[in-house]
């Protein structure tokens, strides 16, 4: 079984927003697409899905055309995709029978969800002391992380064999992070086939093997992520240390008779650039030579952080900077309204 996708094209007017976009997977696992916003990741996304029509291009599953209609596939989408004034186990069951779920057998799935991702009190709330059940909840009386997790349960509910998260992790707090993350090695154990659009790097290299960077719709960067870091070598060197008779700005002189440069300065520790191995260990022994008492000495490859700021010059923002600017949209929207 493989999936691939073949020079994929996709253009508004004059602007190109994907050129030739090409991806390969010989076996089930995690891809990656990544790039900054409007970098061409979500067009990519619906048009693997048959959402919207691409120039040219293919897109194959087992070497024949993929048809998104006839195929059990999962779509976490990046955009909240609830109706928001219907009742969850209404939507749920109608997402099931879109994919050919009974509603028997759909039940028994939502009821296994709702238990796994911890959403019982709003699809199945108890009685209240007069025996009487609770209306059914609404979308949008959800949090934005539990309308997240309704969404998750809508891609999982037919036990899809292809699954593509946009964006999974978006808005969950640390706990609802981990559970997220959970459950998608559990779909990973079942070899499924999984594409992942993330800008949480971390997320990205803790379970993908294979990935895409795209700028401005072009692959900037493309392959297995472990053999592209190694062949940035270990360049990253991270000292913290105390000092037995020496001030701060003698470890400063130390780095700079090394001719090394610091990337970054906290108080007693310092993330270092080298050129490799043995300019690391000749700073080592500059240290030893001089009594101070090193408690960190690593040295590692880049991270994928690193590798996408340097191939795309863009910045990621961390999740609370996302949070900010989401808020800030959410006010104009309510001042306009």
């Amino acid at each position: 079984m493989s999936f691939e996708v073949r020079d994929l094209v996709k253009s508004y007017g004059d602007k190109v927003v994907v050129d030739h976009l090409n991806l390969r997977m010989d076996k089930p696992g995690v891809y990656a697409l990544l790039g900054t916003n409007g970098a061409g990741k979500t067009t990519s996304i619906r048009m693997i899905l048959g959402m919207l029509q691409r120039d040219s291009g293919e897109v194959l599953y087992n070497e024949k055309e993929m048809e998104p209609k006839s195929m059990n596939i999962g779509y976490l989408a990046e955009e909240r995709g609830l109706y928001p004034k219907y009742a969850l186990i209404d939507q749920l069951l109608y997402f099931a029978r879109l994919k050919g779920v009974s509603k028997s057998e759909a039940m028994k799935r939502i009821r296994h969800w709702s238990s796994r991702l911890e959403l019982d009190e709003y699809l199945f709330p108890p009685k209240n002391a007069k025996g009487r059940a609770p209306k059914p909840k609404l979308a949008d009386q959800l949090s934005k992380g539990n309308q997240q997790k309704i969404q998750l349960m809508a891609a999982l509910i037919s036990d899809p064999e292809f699954l593509i998260l946009d964006e999974p992790m978006s808005g969950l707090d640390p706990v609802n992070t981990d559970l997220f993350k959970e459950v998608i090695r559990e779909e990973i154990a079942k070899d499924k086939y999984v594409i992942m659009s993330s800008h949480q790097m971390p997320t990205v290299e803790e379970f993908c093997t294979d990935i895409t960077i795209l700028n401005h719709g072009k692959t900037v960067l493309q392959g297995n992520l472990d053999e592209i870091k190694k062949s940035y070598g270990r360049v990253n060197l991270f000292v913290k240390c105390e000092h037995d008779g020496i001030m701060n700005d003698g470890v400063d002189d130390m780095i700079a008779q090394a001719g090394l440069s610091v990337v970054e300065k906290l108080p007693s520790e310092y993330h270092i650039r080298v050129s490799g191995e043995a300019q690391a260990m000749e700073f080592l022994r500059m240290l030893i030579d001089h009594n101070v008492t090193i408690i960190r000495f690593e040295l590692r490859e880049p991270s994928l952080h690193e590798i996408f700021v340097e191939k795309v010059g863009g910045y990621i923002p961390t999740e609370e900077e996302r949070k900010a600017e989401e808020a800030k949209e959410a006010g104009v929207k309510n001042e306009e309204e």
